[in-house]
């Protein structure tokens, strides 16, 4: 049996990647769903136990350490094992740094973004080792390039991405392999229910959303990097462009970042 914790998997890229892994068919797949909607969470588990996977819903909000351990012990306890978990689960928020009257979301949006992936590897690494798994961190383009607005969101994926750069080579010996996954406009309503310069659901993105990926080809593309052992899934060429500019010609990057906004929010 193979054991797939996705954390996030209510709804967005982490309930597509769900629904896609239980359509591959593997007969003996075991899925573990966590988010803080069990209500969705049912429903996607439904659409995966109809594909004959195996399914545990588990509540789980990842700001709270107690709750990703128990994420874990519970995976453990119903299958035996981990094979792969899947550090997906995020928040948004698109602010100007000046109008932020208040930062106590900004310490809430790094432990949900941060320290929830943190928590839930740390809980979950010696079942990892044991079965020589995997780890992905689904992390974000405003992580390799600071996006003007999203000082608070791109300072978490930063930290994420900081964060399991240095795991990786930490667990090199290990068998377990790391794979960071760099999404960069997606069509989620993450944005909506981000923070807004008042700590607010926004109920608008910020950002220009033409030409913004499919959830679809978004989890199929992490499900596929994270099947090849891929380090690094920066998933448009856009992004790939932007991860070597910032390098030779950094103002150039700036600029590009600057055009990602809608009408500079």
């Amino acid at each position: 049996m193979r054991v797939i914790v996705i954390t996030g998997a209510s709804d967005g890229i982490g309930a597509e990647m769900a629904r896609q892994w239980a359509a591959r068919g593997e007969a003996d797949a075991a899925l573990v769903l966590a988010a803080r909607s069990v209500d969705k969470l049912e429903a996607v588990a439904q659409a995966c136990r109809a594909c004959g996977a195996q399914v545990l819903v588990q509540r789980c909000d990842v700001g709270v350490q107690a709750d990703c351990i128990a994420l874990v012990d519970a995976a453990v306890k119903a299958f035996g094992r981990i094979d792969m978990l899947v550090n997906n689960a995020g928040m948004s928020a698109h602010a100007y740094f000046e109008d932020v009257t208040d930062l106590g979301w900004y310490e809430t949006l790094m432990r949900i973004n941060h320290w929830g992936s943190v928590w839930c590897t740390h809980a979950a690494l010696p079942h990892l080792k044991a079965s020589r798994g995997r780890i992905v961190a689904v992390a974000s383009l405003a992580g390799l390039v600071g996006v003007p607005g999203r000082t608070a969101y791109s300072g978490t994926k930063f930290a994420m991405i900081g964060f399991f750069e240095a795991l990786r080579v930490e667990l090199a010996a290990s068998g377990v392999s790391v794979t960071i996954a760099y999404p960069g406009v997606v069509a989620t309503d993450i944005r909506y229910r981000g923070f807004n310069a008042k700590g607010e659901a926004a109920g608008k993105s910020g950002l220009d959303e033409r030409g913004a990926m499919s959830v679809e080809a978004c989890a199929r593309l992490i499900i596929d990097g994270a099947e090849a052992r891929q380090r690094d899934i920066v998933m448009s060429a856009k992004g790939k462009l932007g991860r070597w500019m910032k390098l030779i010609a950094p103002r150039m990057v700036d600029r590009m970042a600057l055009k990602a906004l809608k009408q500079h929010i």
